[in-house]
């Protein structure tokens, strides 16, 4: 694997989340202490007003500005300024566990894997994490994906996944919105890259607060990216 420096980058992609990014932040910091990884905690600050840079910052983070905004964009500036050789990435609202990162490092350090997807409907969600219009629309839009991309990954939208940055490199990822997270997978299926799988638990957000998934308008992002010709 090539040497950056690090061994981990764990990137957060966040936009007006000064509420839980602290959080995230510390628990990610747990686990590069309890393992001893050589790591960072990378925060991508998606144009917020409400002081997620601060926070972020604030709890030992290191924090980059990417003003244009999307899910995509912001993810593609943390592999582009991440200085690990495993990038692993994940929402910072709180409802992923960041101890997961270890395993998804273990299996692309040590198990050879380019990249690791987690499958939220491998373990019991927490009650409320997930609503019944997203649960159905994820599992639709996976299932065309695995036929569309030749693929066994079982969660195509889970945030919280991992790839070698050579390898994030190599796939050339290209789009802003909510379908990177399709783009990630399409790419490494259409390039011969190896894809575990991990199941993780969902978790409800820790504090009290509107959602901001659009189930309609995010999954047809997803679906109009995989009709279209790759």
């Amino acid at each position: 694997m090539e040497g950056r420096g690090l061994q981990l980058s764990i990137i957060m992609p966040c936009r007006n989340e000064a509420a839980t990014v602290g959080m995230c932040v510390d628990e990610a910091a747990a686990v590069l202490k309890r393992t001893g990884l050589n790591g960072e905690i990378l925060v991508v600050d998606n144009a917020s007003d409400d002081g997620s840079y601060e926070a972020a910052s604030g709890h030992g983070a290191r924090v980059v500005r990417e003003e244009s905004v999307g899910y995509g964009n912001a993810i593609r500036r943390g592999i582009k300024e991440a200085c690990g050789d495993v990038l692993v990435i994940g929402d910072c609202d709180t409802t992923y566990d960041f101890s997961y990162a270890e395993q998804m490092y273990r299996m692309i350090a040590s198990d050879g894997y380019d990249m690791v997807i987690g499958d939220r409907f491998g373990l019991p969600m927490e009650k409320g994490a997930m609503s019944l219009s997203h649960k159905i629309g994820v599992r639709v839009l996976s299932a065309i994906g695995r036929v569309r991309y030749k693929t066994d990954v079982r969660d195509f939208h889970c945030g919280l996944r991992a790839i070698r940055k050579d390898a994030a490199d190599k796939i050339k990822l290209r789009t802003a919105g909510m379908e990177f997270a399709t783009e990630m997978i399409a790419g490494a299926a259409l390039s011969g890259l190896s894809v575990g799988q991990i199941p993780v638990t969902l978790r409800t957000c820790r504090i009290s607060r509107r959602s901001k998934l659009r189930t309609f308008r995010d999954g047809m992002r997803h679906l109009v990216f995989m009709l279209k010709k790759t």
